[in-house]
């Protein structure tokens, strides 16, 4: 077992030196925020941004939200979420690892951005900081509220599990439906078509509409699963949840889907695709941030979703998603961050924001699905919901 008190010469030390943020990081993980349930951290976080220098405040919703004016300048978002999937996990640093429910994804993110704001002592302009709710719901309540009551920054940072040294630059979309079905009461023995079986009977119609080239794999693609499949013969109801690449025609899945089942299909909730280009004004920053920490920036599209998502449906801004921690330990049994990892996070974050308020000009009318110069690489450890 290590203390906090040994990581002081890690790194390069944050302006509020980088005990201060574990400590952060640490207080954030004991304090157990499942969506839906994230309040208790939402007054922790706001008290500490007020000990930064901030000026914070709970919304309407239940964000987090602190604010930091240094002079005339662009305005930079940086947005991370405060819920969890359910599950505790003992707090604890072992072998210069962190652990703790939210370590990953996405505690680790958020304090490193608070950290960074407060770091970013040369930035000329206005950041924002949201700890956003119910992020791991379908409907990321916390994000729709944001752009609704505030006006589109000039650059906009997501906060979840990339790597310190990786910048994702887009997620696929996701159409989740439920499909149900009621019949008649009748003997097993009838021939005529059950509930039971006419939903178990939408799952190969999906995927036959959805294409042979469809799977989970692939960013260029949509790819479906299976969530839930529940009933008996009078009634029956099935769950799907389907990823979707630029640009596809959901509405048009829907449509077509609806007219080969019996039943009733319900769209419980649809986000689009979206992906930005390696010259992004904040994937540069990024990227030059990873390079001042002597490490060659990677760059990836993701086939799950994330608030960027939500985001980008309405604010065509420079955005890209960074935060320090192993995204393959997403929601994990033993989900941890390393020390180093968060600290270096931290420097990245600090120097990008730095970078985007001397270079950050007008804002940029950026399409949101371009044409890559290259392909990224492509992950399937997805975004977190």
């Amino acid at each position: 077992m290590t203390t906090d008190s040994s990581y002081e010469d890690a790194g390069r030390a944050c302006a509020r030196s980088e005990p201060y943020a574990i400590g952060l990081l640490r207080s954030m993980l004991q304090i157990s925020s499942p969506s839906y349930g994230e309040g208790r951290l939402a007054a922790h976080l706001v008290g500490v941004m007020r000990e930064m220098g901030f000026s914070a405040y709970v919304d309407e919703a239940g964000n987090a939200v602190g604010e930091i004016s240094r002079g005339a300048g662009p305005t930079v978002m940086l947005l991370g979420h405060m819920d969890t999937v359910p599950g505790d996990i003992p707090v604890r640093i072992d072998c210069g690892r962190l652990y703790g429910r939210g370590a990953v994804d996405a505690k680790g993110p958020l304090a490193a951005m608070v950290c960074a704001a407060a770091d970013a002592v040369d930035f000329r302009g206005r950041i924002v900081v949201v700890g956003a709710v119910e992020e791991e719901t379908p409907m990321s309540r916390g994000a729709v509220h944001i752009r609704r009551t505030h006006p589109a920054p000039d650059a906009l940072i997501i906060g979840e599990p990339s790597g310190w040294q990786t910048a994702v630059l887009g997620y696929k979309g996701k159409l989740d439906l439920r499909y149900r079905v009621e019949c008649a009461p009748t003997h097993p023995s009838n021939p005529v078509p059950k509930a039971s079986e006419l939903a178990c009977a939408a799952w190969p119609v999906l995927l036959e509409l959805l294409g042979p080239e469809a799977g989970l794999g692939g960013f260029d693609v949509p790819g479906a699963t299976l969530v839930s499949i529940r009933g008996d013969l009078t009634e029956a109801e099935a769950e799907f949840d389907i990823r979707t690449p630029p640009g596809y025609d959901a509405q048009g899945l829907v449509e077509r889907l609806a007219e080969r089942l019996p039943g009733r299909l319900e769209v419980v909730n649809s986000v689009a695709a979206c992906r930005v280009g390696r010259t992004d004004p904040v994937v540069r920053a990024l990227s030059a941030g990873i390079r001042a920490q002597q490490a060659r920036p990677v760059m990836k599209v993701k086939t799950g979703t994330s608030d960027m998502n939500t985001l980008a449906e309405e604010w065509d801004v420079p955005m890209a998603t960074y935060g320090p921690g192993d995204s393959r330990l997403d929601h994990a049994d033993d989900e941890h961050i390393a020390l180093s990892d968060f600290l270096r996070g931290i420097d990245v974050l600090t120097h990008a924001l730095q970078e985007l308020g001397e270079r950050l000009g007008p804002r940029h009318q950026l399409s949101l699905v371009p044409t890559l110069p290259a392909r990224p690489v492509t992950t399937t450890d997805g975004g977190s919901r």
